[in-house]
């Protein structure tokens, strides 16, 4: 990392053990705060995300581990877990994905781990907490949605066909990211060790509050368009064939101004099917074919000027490869383009958190222990050797 970055983070300093998505995204999310991060990699072959698409660097890999620094590190041999414990004893957090007890078969278990650092935050990560009949299972993300509930909510019992981006993975890495900014918080103020513990299951049921209430308050079991009837989301394909959204919401006036983008008062704004929300909730398959019939006729840039007119929220449909095309994702710089030394230019995506009216620009992520070298000299090892741990493939 340049000597020169700075950030919110910038004196925070964390090791990840991490792989695949739920550690690396939040080590990634707290290094595009300025924290620095040392991603520990096994030697042979480093994070298997690496190698979903062909090579050592594929999108996978590189979509979570911008802005860190790679130690290949063989965990197995004395060598090398001495090197971890002189990492832990200088960083603030250890951040793992491990199922539970790997930590201890290495030798790390929370009570030495204080020894090595009297001050550590240790955030485990898990599939489904560290005890209960699943905390041997292993997790990804498809089991994160569907325990949870979010499959029910995404697929046609006679069909079940999966589809989506990763859900499960992510927020959990997200609500592991919150956990680490709250044990610092908490290590400030009482200058104690801090554990935080975020496991998959649980951080996908919290991704959904809204069916577990309805069904734990009013006996209601979400159906795949509880939500949409009840939000008036609607998505619809304009005379083009271009798809364009809309979402109503709560707010009375969003209804009428869509009746007037669409010239429809007098037709669906006067028909005692639609007139009440409840009405609109309830017969939301026919509103959604009735406003339907109206958007097909014209082409979605029409209708994306009448709705910017009439003040109703929209979205056009946008696909993967027209989102860094869009006007107001051009206007925020949400992607930047980088370089490695090795592998060339690539495209990154910029953290969505601005402090102070600004945020860090990204570095790129590394080669599978890019860094090593220079990482051992920062511990005090000599050219001698970290040559003789090379040597041993220990690094």
């Amino acid at each position: 990392m340049s000597a020169t970055k700075i950030g919110a983070l910038s004196n925070v300093v964390i090791i990840e053990l991490g792989t695949m998505i739920t550690a690396p995204l939040a080590a990634m999310m707290l290094a595009d705060m300025g924290a620095q991060v040392i991603k520990i990699e096994n030697p042979k072959g480093g994070d298997p995300f690496r190698h979903t698409i062909g090579g050592d660097y594929g999108p996978n890999f590189i979509a979570y581990n911008h802005n860190k620094r790679s130690l290949k590190l063989d965990l197995t041999t004395q060598s090398g877990k001495t090197v971890l414990e002189k990492l832990i004893a200088r960083a603030d957090i250890l951040l793992e994905n491990y199922r539970p007890g790997v930590m201890e078969k290495l030798g790390f278990s929370n009570q030495r781990l204080k020894e090595l650092n009297p001050k550590i935050i240790h955030c485990s990560i898990t599939g489904f907490g560290t005890s209960g009949p699943y905390k041997n299972r292993p997790a990804y993300d498809t089991v994160g949605i569907a325990l949870s509930g979010i499959a029910s909510l995404m697929l046609e019992p006679d069909r079940p066909e999966l589809m989506g981006p990763t859900m499960a993975d992510n927020v959990t890495g997200m609500y592991a990211c919150t956990g680490m900014l709250a044990a610092l918080h908490a290590r400030h103020v009482t200058g104690e060790a801090q554990r935080v513990e975020v496991n998959m299951l649980e951080s996908a049921i919290s991704l959904i509050p809204d069916p577990h209430a309805y069904f734990t308050q009013l006996n209601v079991v979400y159906s795949p368009t509880s939500r949409v009837a009840a939000s008036h989301c609607y998505a619809f394909r304009c005379s083009d064939d271009k798809l364009i959204t809309v979402h109503l919401s709560v707010p009375e006036k969003f209804w009428l101004n869509c009746l007037a983008a669409m010239e429809a008062q007098a037709t669906l704004g006067s028909d005692d099917r639609f007139n009440s929300r409840k009405k609109r909730i309830d017969n939301y398959p026919a509103l959604y074919q009735a406003l339907m019939e109206v958007i097909e006729k014209k082409p979605r840039h029409h209708w994306e000027q009448r709705f910017t007119e009439f003040d109703v929220p929209f979205a056009p449909v946008n696909r993967i490869n027209e989102v860094q095309d869009d006007p107001q994702v051009q206007h925020m710089q949400t992607f930047q383009k980088i370089s490695h030394p090795k592998y060339g230019e690539m495209t990154a995506l910029r953290s969505p958190i601005w402090i102070n009216g600004s945020r860090l620009d990204i570095e790129p992520p590394p080669d599978t222990g890019e860094h090593s070298g220079h990482i051992l000299e920062e511990l005090g090892y000599t050219a001698e050797q970290i040559n003789e741990m090379r040597d041993q493939s220990v690094i």
